[in-house]
């Protein structure tokens, strides 16, 4: 197993964000934590990556304990895509993509070997792209960038925290459609955040839904669908069936 995470439990003063949460991750695999605002999972991406520190449980990625070294020398092994994706706004391209390969001191054609390589994977060419700054880009082409800061220290899993939420419709798509053939192509593992049921059926292999800081049921979409475990997981589901419903009656018969 590449990722273990058991019973990770965190409060904020009297308030149990999280509780006894635990699940495993296998090389390749992409599960997604999908629940309503305020269930916990965003802390419990955050407690994957180390920026929230667990109060109680373990965590291991490729056999080794998250707790055996400093916060940043772990967040070094993993990537990291956040919404808007974060990038630093005075950096060019090449930097934002480039700053964990220099923290971990690749030499320079190595750097720009990689560069070259995840900006052609995400559609956003070198040499038109990497001495240009986030503002000159649009919300789709920043979410790409962040995707391939990600992936630039050949990390074996990515953290997705609802990187989408801030797309239109149609870059969306796009994007999801890079992130399934990047997996594809690069074989890294993913734990994602979202909301949308949608989200998770188009890239999950498997699905946790969660509801007031534990995961209330856990399995394929499939698992879900055929046998949800509660009001919760039923409610998520309703959300995408509505919509298709409401599409269909939009277009009409035939």
């Amino acid at each position: 197993m590449l990722l273990c995470a058991d019973r990770l439990t965190k409060r904020f003063d009297q308030t149990l964000a999280v509780s006894n949460v635990s699940f495993g991750l296998e090389p390749g695999e992409t599960l997604a934590l999908i629940g309503h605002s305020g269930c916990g999972k965003t802390t419990t991406l955050k407690m994957l990556n180390r920026l929230i520190e667990p109060d109680e449980g373990s965590l291991m990625l490729g056999g080794v304990n998250a707790f055996d070294m400093p916060g940043h020398e772990w967040r070094r092994r993993i990537g990291f895509v956040i919404q808007h994706a974060g990038l630093f706004p005075h950096r060019t391209v090449a930097e934002n993509v480039l700053v964990t390969p220099r923290l971990l001191d690749w030499d320079e054609a190595r750097q720009q070997d990689k560069l070259e390589a995840l900006l052609d994977m995400v559609g956003l060419p070198a040499s038109d792209y990497a001495d240009r700054y986030p503002a000159e880009l649009s919300g789709g082409q920043r979410q790409r960038i962040g995707l391939a800061r990600a992936l630039a220290a050949e990390p074996e899993i990515v953290l997705m925290d609802e990187p989408f939420a801030a797309l239109d419709p149609l870059t969306k798509t796009g994007l999801l459609e890079d992130i399934d053939r990047l997996k594809s192509k690069l074989g890294f593992a993913a734990v994602m955040v979202t909301h949308d049921f949608g989200e998770a059926l188009r890239l999950a292999d498997r699905i946790a839904v969660m509801d007031r800081g534990e995961i209330v049921q856990e399995g394929t979409a499939e698992d879900l669908i055929r046998s949800p475990a509660n009001e919760t997981v039923s409610d998520l589901l309703a959300a995408p069936q509505q919509m298709a419903a409401s599409i269909s009656r939009a277009f009409g018969p035939g």
